[in-house]
């Protein structure tokens, strides 16, 4: 029923759009220029362009808001599928209002919610502004904006609720009991962490036969089939604990994945597989992972999260190295460092001894975030940018990059074409001075070897000094 009122809903607007158009322009050129439009941007009436006005009018409704900048790549990307969002919201019933906003036309509004980077998917409730860091899909954002826009904590009525919400959500907490601090406590976590996760309350009565506590009240999370208590004495604070548990002990990693591991300060055991591969290798390999992440969770699992990844492409942009695939690494993603077995991993005897070393400090510790791993960074994402232009499209590449050495060789040949000219006058002017001094001198040197000289040199000095001066009145007479 909802993929039929959204398609009724793309075939409105065309029609919508067909007809204005058709009105504003004359002949075929108007009918061809609406049908464009109208193909080009599906669903697209059902997001709102926000301006400066928005800031004091969203109060009174929830907003899903895309903060994007008009020459983003990402931006234009996700755009097709944040035209899907708005027009499933609204075909859905959804209070959730969808738009968008140009951060850089409006940066003071951007600024003041706290929009670093493009694009950056934000719901806004009352004086709350939630984060979407998720997969930018279509299911992921909606799902993230019913979650959020809802209470913050869901009561469960009845038995057949719970395994109705059970069977929808891999992982949820569950609140058991009445009135008391732990519920206060509960609530103020769940406002902080709701983007992440579910949060329910509920009776004794509500919940499965095999559920079997020991105290009320009591905080549960209900995952990989069974269900785990909190302990405030074992587990710390409830915030952490939360962060920790709102993820299966084993799933699925990708890039986002990853990202949000980050927050709870676990290292991330993953096998590196091919998931297309039918080879016995890889699926001994993934095995041995659900294996020590279901039989030593006791021991393992306030420091390790397991799961595989498809490909290495992400671990080695990651480690800025090769990963063979399959292998297995343990990654801290909070210094960057990881570690990689010496051994092939065989059996979950093999994992339980590496993921040992690893704790126990005794594994070589490779990577980092010191100033010589920085740097790395910075050269190595500057090489796969550009290698990533060139295959991508490299007339782009050529111009984006062949442009500017040009220009700056064209400059500095300029210059020491410049350069060069100045000094070759200088040089022959100094040349021609010196040739001519050398002339001058040369000049004198044969008169002062004349025989006439050397006569004159060979008298007294008052006799040459006579003769260098001028002749006496007896010797012009006898000449």
């Amino acid at each position: 029923m909802t993929l039929l009122s959204c398609q009724c809903a793309y075939f409105l607007c065309g029609i919508s759009s067909f007809v204005n158009m058709a009105e504003s322009a004359s002949g075929w050129r108007g009918l061809l220029i609406a049908a464009v439009l109208c193909s080009a941007a599906p669903g697209s009436a059902f997001v709102q362009d926000l301006d400066d006005s928005f800031k004091e009018n969203r109060k009174d409704d929830v907003w899903l808001v895309d903060f994007y900048a008009p020459w983003c790549g990402h931006c234009k990307k996700l755009e097709p599928v944040w035209n899907e969002v708005g027009a499933e919201m609204r075909s859905s019933g959804s209070p959730v209002r969808v738009g968008k906003m140009d951060a850089t036309s409006y940066s003071s509004i951007a600024s003041e919610f706290g929009v670093r980077g493009y694009p950056t998917i934000k719901l806004l409730k009352g004086d709350m502004a939630y984060n979407y860091r998720g997969p930018r899909t279509k299911e992921d954002i909606i799902e993230f904006a019913n979650r959020v826009a809802g209470p913050v904590v869901r009561p469960l009525p009845s038995p057949q609720m719970f395994e109705h919400i059970q069977k929808r959500h891999p992982v949820l907490f569950v609140y058991i009991g009445g009135e008391s601090p732990l519920k206060e406590k509960y609530i103020e976590v769940a406002s902080e962490l709701i983007v992440y996760t579910y949060f329910y309350s509920a009776s004794e009565d509500v919940l499965p036969e095999y559920v079997k506590l020991q105290e009320l009240p009591a905080v549960l999370v209900f995952k990989d089939g069974t269900y785990f208590p909190y302990d405030e004495y074992e587990d710390g604070d409830m915030s952490s604990w939360v962060n920790r548990e709102r993820f299966m002990s084993y799933m699925p990693i990708d890039g986002f994945t990853l990202y949000e591991l980050g927050d709870t300060g676990k290292l991330v055991a993953v096998a590196v597989i091919d998931e297309k591969s039918t080879s016995e290798e890889h699926t001994r390999l993934k095995t041995v992972m659900q294996d020590v992440a279901k039989e030593h969770r006791d021991q393992f699992h306030r420091e390790l999260q397991f799961g595989h990844m498809d490909g290495s492409d992400y671990i080695n942009s990651l480690i800025m190295g090769e990963v063979d695939v399959p292998s297995v690494i343990v990654l801290n993603t909070s210094n960057q460092q990881y570690f990689i077995p010496k051994e092939d991993i065989v059996s979950v005897e093999d994992m339980v001894r590496f993921i040992n070393e690893v704790l126990e400090g005794s594994a070589e510790a490779r990577g980092g975030d010191g100033i010589f791993q920085r740097i790395r960074r910075i050269v190595y994402d500057a090489t796969s940018t550009v290698v990533s232009v060139f295959k991508t499209s490299p007339l782009l590449g050529c111009f984006l990059f062949g442009l500017p050495l040009g220009v700056i060789s064209i400059m500095c040949y300029g210059i020491c074409t410049a350069d060069s000219g100045d000094v070759s006058e200088e040089t022959d002017s100094v040349r021609r001075e010196t040739q001519d001094g050398e002339l001058s001198d040369e000049g004198s040197d044969e008169d002062q070897d004349s025989p006439e000289n050397m006569e004159i040199l060979e008298g007294s000095p008052e006799h040459r000094t006579e003769v260098k001066d001028e002749k006496s009145p007896l010797e012009k007479k006898e000449d």
